[in-house]
Order: structure tokens, then C-alpha cells, then sequence
């Protein structure tokens, strides 16, 4: 059963330093220029900011990250991971960066204010180059990744509306 009203942290992590490991990032800045979005829901930059994350991780009861994903798909492939996979996949560094995170949601459960999460995150085609563009593999998938990530908003309680048109 959704919680209505219940808060939604949509959470984009990574470098953007490093072509498609900013892929959160990148994702979330897109949903902000395009949607406005329900009151309950609330974007935010990460980065990679891990544990300095821990307050509006704790202030939400529904945390939706977005984040480039080490699995064993081909680039551009799309993952949801959620209870143990979660845990797993960041464990064990199937994210690029942060281990911080696991950490982070650790120290939340510590506290007593874990939120229940998911990740939404994409296979990378190249996130050693320095760049600051996704690369084109990963251009061609954000609008199916913003397709996952505006379903699990909905799923959560969350509701947006497009600014303007494609």
C-alpha cells in the first residue's frame, strides 16, 4: 500500500568528472529543468558526498538513488535493486564510487531512520575518461532511465508534471 504524502528523496550520486560515472547527477538535473513535482518529492545533487548525506536520507521515508551500476549487463543496461541486492551491490562496490553510502544508510539504521530504498541504476559504457558529457551509449538511455526513476516517484506516493515539451 503507498503512503501518501509520505516523503521521497530522489537521490543522483556520482563524479561527474568522470563521463558516465555522474550519471545520477546528470539524471536528476535533467528532472529538474523538465518536471515539476509533488510536494512530497524532494531531488537533490549527491554527488559524492556519502555520509554528509545521513539528514536528508533520515528526513525521507522512501529513498530512490540513481547511480552508475557495475552488474553484469551490457552498457546501458538497467537495474532495480532493492533489500539485500541493495546492500549487496554496494557492498560490494558494484557502484563506482561510493562505499560511503553503504555507510551512510548503515549509521541511518544505527539511528533508527533508515527509509526503505531502492537504486535505479545504469551499466556504464566508460567512467575512467575525464569528461563531464555521458557518454553516447548513455545519452541514448536517459530517457528510459528517467522512465524508472519517475515510476518508482509514482510508486512511492509522488506525482510530477513536464514543464515543458520534448
Amino acid at each position: 500500500m503507498v503512503e501518501i504524502d509520505r516523503n521521497i528523496l530522489v537521490l543522483g550520486v556520482g563524479n561527474i568528472l568522470f563521463t558516465d560515472e555522474g550519471v545520477g547527477v546528470r539524471l536528476v538535473e535533467r528532472l529538474q529543468a523538465k518536471y515539476d513535482f509533488s510536494e512530497n518529492v524532494t531531488l537533490m545533487d549527491g554527488g559524492t558526498l556519502g555520509t554528509r548525506l545521513m539528514d536528508p536520507i533520515m528526513a525521507c521515508k522512501y529513498l530512490v538513488v540513481v547511480d552508475a551500476v557495475l552488474g553484469d549487463g551490457a552498457p546501458g543496461s538497467i537495474y532495480r535493486l532493492t533489500g539485500d541486492d541493495l546492500r549487496k551491490s554496494l557492498a560490494f562496490k558494484n557502484s563506482l564510487h561510493q562505499t560511503d553510502l553503504v555507510d551512510t544508510l548503515i549509521y541511518c539504521d544505527i539511528l533508527g531512520n533508515r527509509p526503505e530504498a531502492v537504486i535505479v541504476g545504469i551499466e556504464p559504457h566508460d567512467y575512467k575518461t575525464m569528461a563531464v558529457d555521458l557518454s553516447d551509449t548513455i545519452q541514448a538511455r536517459m530517457p528510459d532511465l528517467m522512465a524508472a526513476v519517475l515510476a518508482e516517484v509514482a510508486k512511492a506516493g509522488g506525482s510530477c508534471t513536464l514543464k515543458m515539451k520534448e
